[in-house]
């Protein structure tokens, strides 16, 4: 459940997070490739590392702002909220998506200086092809029908270790290593390490992306249905009703009386003639509060 926060508060916890993804995504890639010169184990240890962190970053962000730490999950709630369901308003959109970005690029420089490196500067290793662009679509889209499929069956609790997970397998199974993310595309432009990307790969990668995006949402639609909000819980799914067999203190609005037939056997004590011939017992039926979506 988000808390409900101010717009500045919610941006700083955009910001604070972004970064503090990129320390762990950048940061990780770099102990990795001093540590080992095999790639594949440097990419396995990059992976768990920015999987477990991104889980632990959502866990920790995701009641102040939602955690989206991505201008992707910005414009998809944007859209929600746009297409009749709950999200972001097109200031508050803006207001992330500034703060993801210059988080993202913060958490980079940061990375490289923990590491004693030359801070700022541009990465050079370039990432271009179809191949590489049809991944991102994929990461992209993957990433949204996770977010957006639990959250529209009322799973949202799941996101945090769902997402993390899913990031942990596309780098794998993504030729572009499933970047997934503008702000980050952006923030890892200025770290020339095993994470970087050169800045004239960032036109296509953050177009694929976007395009993923929407991929991404029109799967959700079509398979779970129009943007609603989020349920807190499976029991939202369904609202029981709640029958009161007893009177009700009269508050400012008191609940309608109604006649409720109770089929309860009744022992043949003293004064079982006389209820039974009244056939019918008196009590009051009110239905229970709507429940509260996650934002």
């Amino acid at each position: 459940m988000t808390v409900h926060t101010s717009l500045p508060r919610r941006a700083v916890a955009e910001l604070i997070g972004t970064a503090g993804l990129l320390v762990v995504v950048v940061g990780s890639g770099i102990q990795a490739a001093e540590l080992s010169r095999d790639t594949g184990v440097a990419l396995i240890a990059n992976s768990l590392a920015s999987a477990i962190g991104l889980g632990l970053i959502i866990t920790l962000f995701g009641p102040l702002s939602g955690a989206h730490l991505n201008p992707v999950v910005t414009l998809t709630s944007w859209w929600a909220r746009r297409t009749g369901g709950e999200g972001l308003g097109g200031w508050e959109a803006l207001a992330y998506a500034t703060a993801q970005t210059a988080g993202a690029i913060g958490g980079a420089v940061l990375a490289e200086t923990m590491f004693g490196r030359f801070p700022g500067a541009f990465a050079t290793q370039v990432r271009d092809g179809g191949h590489l662009l049809v991944g991102e679509v994929v990461a992209t889209a993957g990433l949204v029908l996770v977010i957006q499929g639990l959250g529209r069956i009322g799973r949202a609790k799941l996101i945090p270790a769902a997402v993390a997970a899913y990031i942990a397998a596309a780098i794998w199974f993504t030729s572009s290593g499933s970047f997934a993310n503008p702000a980050g595309t952006i923030g890892r432009s200025f770290s020339d390490s095993f994470t970087g990307i050169a800045p004239q790969s960032l036109p296509g990668f953050v177009a694929a992306q976007l395009l993923g995006g929407a991929v991404g949402l029109a799967l959700a639609a079509l398979l779970y249905g129009g943007a609603r909000g989020a349920r807190t819980d499976d029991s939202a799914a369904e609202a029981p009703v709640v029958v009161v067999p007893v009177a009700v203190t009269p508050v400012a609005a008191a609940p309608a009386v109604v006649d409720v037939v109770v089929d309860v056997p009744v022992e043949k004590e003293a004064g079982a003639e006389s209820l039974s011939e009244a056939g019918a017992a008196q009590g009051t039926a009110t239905s229970k509060a709507s429940y509260e979506t996650i934002g």
